[in-house]
């Protein structure tokens, strides 16, 4: 099945994983918001700014932490035929960060983890997935597919460069 591409919506966010030694930042999501659980700073990328531009300030809104030297780490996006939406998910990682943390942020609990006992931390699945991929040499793609009528993901395929 072949689309016009303009009839094509892409909608971007970003993941950005911060570390501080042998730990990371993570945001524990409360049920309120949807996508309960852990999960790294992130969010929608606005317009007209870049996609690092996006993940950085993601960070220091939900975090106030202010990022440097972000490495793009990989895309992980969903794709719904159905409704012609691809959802691309820009991920990057940094060590280098100043500032303090919020105290009593709008988006959840702020945690430093440590990275050998994150998995264990109640998240979504398409979190846990490309968790270890951040901290693994090179970068990753997924690809997954959405169906609509099933309401449930009915394929994924990840290639690493």
């Amino acid at each position: 099945m072949s689309y016009d591409w303009k009839s094509i919506e892409h909608r971007m966010y970003t993941v950005c994983m911060v570390q501080n030694g042998d730990k990371v930042l993570l945001i524990k999501r409360p049920d309120r918001l949807g996508y309960p659980g852990y999960i790294a700073p992130g969010g929608k990328v606005e317009f007209p700014e870049s996609i690092v531009e996006g993940a950085a300030r993601e960070v220091k809104e939900e975090t106030g932490l202010t990022v440097s030297n972000l490495i793009f780490k990989g895309i992980d996006e969903w794709v719904n035929p159905k409704e012609k939406v691809r959802y691309m998910v820009f991920n990057y990682w940094t060590d280098t960060f100043e500032g303090e943390l919020h105290e009593n942020p709008p988006e959840g609990e702020l945690h430093w983890v440590p990275i050998n006992e994150a998995l264990k931390l109640p998240m979504q699945q398409w979190f846990k997935e490309r968790f270890n991929l951040f901290f693994e040499p090179g970068t990753f793609e997924i690809q997954r597919v959405w169906d609509e009528d099933l309401g449930k993901q009915v394929s994924m395929k990840t290639t690493k460069t």
